[in-house]
């Protein structure tokens, strides 16, 4: 009984360990802006920290201990068997929603009375979005316009390659697997908001439902692993493959400050079918699950702009 408990600690311990060394780099998809867009000639800075707490990859991490990743990754050769089956399925899980904190900083700014443009940087990865309203005043707290609810419609896009693995004890795995994936992410949201005080001098509160579509390209190239058929030994051949796939989620988020200086606490949750992925020796497999993205950020207004 003892023995059991120990075994069962050992393996939360290491779990939380994972996380904690997963600090990685996942295409940002919390929606943390309101539905008021940066009024024509301001700015916006700040810097955003969270989490990508995803149900699939956690369960998929969970059934790979450490013991077996260093076991595999320091053998000479090594023969394709359930140990392998359950470490490939693992980084591609990873893969398609990495799990672990996150940070960003971003900047925004107004292009015309109802459009804005930003560039988020969020551990390597690059992002580019656009914000158009079609609800609301597009004034200042100086020169405020006409009502206190806002609407508007965003497109995102954010790519990155499979470096964000680094991080990771499955790392110890490349020399065997020669994991590789690229993704590309396209989030499509959908925001109404209501002001605290003229154009959000005092903050906002913010909800709405969001849409995000994933490329992936991925593929392994294993050189050192094996298989046994009617005798024979082979080696696994090399695989390549593209999918994608679609996520849906509803978002609540909040601004508190006033006039320059804000803090922002958002919760994004996503549901997503991942599909059905190939694996090595012609295995296959189907992902699906929950991504909760809980978020708080610290954001500053600055620079013109008062037209309506």
């Amino acid at each position: 009984m003892k023995k059991n408990i120990l075994v069962k600690s050992k393996s939360i311990w290491g779990f939380l360990l994972l996380l904690v060394l997963a600090a990685g780099c996942t295409a940002p998809r919390a929606v943390i802006n309101s539905g008021k867009v940066t009024a024509p000639g301001q700015f916006k800075a700040g810097i955003n920290f969270g989490g990508n707490v995803a149900t699939e990859p956690i369960g998929q991490l969970d059934d790979i201990a450490k013991a077996t990743v260093d076991a595999i990754s320091k053998k000479d050769s090594v023969y394709y068997d359930n140990e392998i089956e359950t470490a490939t399925k693992a980084l591609l899980a990873y893969a398609l929603d990495p799990v672990g904190p996150t940070f960003d900083f971003y900047l925004r700014y107004g292009l015309a009375p109802r459009v804005d443009v930003g560039y988020k940087f969020a551990s390597g990865v690059h992002v580019f979005d656009t914000q158009y309203q079609f609800m609301g005043p597009t004034g200042t707290p100086e020169n405020p316009g006409v009502g206190d609810w806002y609407g508007s419609i965003g497109l995102q896009y954010a790519g990155q390659s499979s470096d964000w693995i680094d991080n990771l004890f499955l790392d110890k795995l490349q020399p065997v697997l020669q994991f590789t994936a690229k993704r590309k992410d396209i989030t499509v949201p959908i925001i109404f908001s209501k002001s605290f005080g003229p154009e959000e001098e005092t903050g906002s509160i913010a909800f709405g439902a969001v849409y995000n579509h994933t490329f992936i390209k991925y593929g392994f190239d294993p050189g050192d692993l094996f298989k046994k058929a009617g005798g024979e030994v082979d080696k696994v051949n090399p695989l390549m493959e593209k999918n994608s796939f679609g996520s849906y989620g509803f978002f609540v988020n909040a601004k508190f400050g006033f006039k320059y200086i804000y803090i922002l606490p958002a919760l994004t949750v996503y549901y997503q079918n991942y599909g059905d992925y190939k694996l090595l020796n012609n295995a296959t497999h189907s992902f699906s699950g929950m991504t909760f993205i809980p978020s708080i950020g610290l954001q500053a207004s600055f620079g013109g702009g008062s037209r309506r």
